[in-house]
């Protein structure tokens, strides 16, 4: 069973030097049938001005990965990281027992766009800890690249949480194909382009909550970039 959920559909927030796209219910927006999916708590498309950004904050018991499509994001946090997040890159940190951190937008006359999400973890007070990977478009490039898992598979990110989320670039004729397992749900988010899945045409925005489905087949991309969540089979993140 597939449930669409298309982009104009989901929250928008505009701060003028950050606008923001919100899948799910986040900050002010909030909608009680839109809570997150399993253990998909946030995805955020948000599009962060020249030299603006996230101030220090701070994060508890959360995974929280970032994963820019264009520009740049400078992270700084409180156990010393400072980094720059490239097109390309995919930045995990996990929150754990508590962090604080800072998201900057370096380049002074370009925006950044980004998706930025959440998960739930499976344990709590855990010691906060960063990893990022770089993934290059030869990864990606007409197939699902495994770039998060639980135990940093294929030289993925780890999470702590049983979710798999692959990334893949479609254009063309390029295909793949997921098998899904049984008990499994998956969370389908066009980051860019447009591409078919199993038969239903998705634009950048649009995301897919996949139900009793044994298989997933990509197809018919215009410069797509999708990222697919494999998860627990719960409604909502508990």
């Amino acid at each position: 069973m597939f449930e669409l959920r298309k982009a104009n559909d989901r929250g928008h927030a505009d701060h003028g030097w950050l606008k923001s796209w919100h899948t799910f219910s986040f900050s002010n927006y909030y909608d009680p049938k839109q809570m997150g999916f399993s253990d998909l708590l946030v995805i955020n498309d948000d599009y962060i001005a020249g030299h603006k950004g996230f101030g220090t904050h701070p994060h508890k018991d959360m995974e929280i990965f970032t994963y820019v499509l264009d520009g740049a994001l400078e992270h700084r946090d409180s156990m010393g990281n400072g980094e720059v997040i490239n097109p390309g890159d995919v930045q995990m940190m996990s929150a754990g027992s508590g962090i604080l951190h800072s998201e900057m937008n370096p380049l002074a006359n370009k925006t950044t766009h980004l998706l930025q999400i959440w998960i739930i973890p499976d344990r709590k007070s855990v010691t906060p800890r960063y990893q990022q990977v770089h993934f290059t478009e030869q990864d990606k490039r007409g197939k699902l690249r495994l770039i998060i898992s639980p135990n940093g598979d294929e030289q993925s990110l780890s999470v702590y949480q049983d979710i798999r989320v692959y990334a893949g670039q479609f254009n063309g004729d390029e295909t793949a194909s997921l098998n899904v397992g049984d008990n499994r749900y998956v969370y389908v988010h066009v980051a860019t382009g447009g591409i078919t899945l199993n038969g239903i045409e998705l634009t950048a925005g649009d995301g897919v909550k996949v139900r009793h489905e044994q298989q997933l087949h990509f197809s018919s991309g215009k410069h797509a970039e999708v990222l697919v969540f494999d998860m627990r089979p719960n409604e909502l993140p508990a």
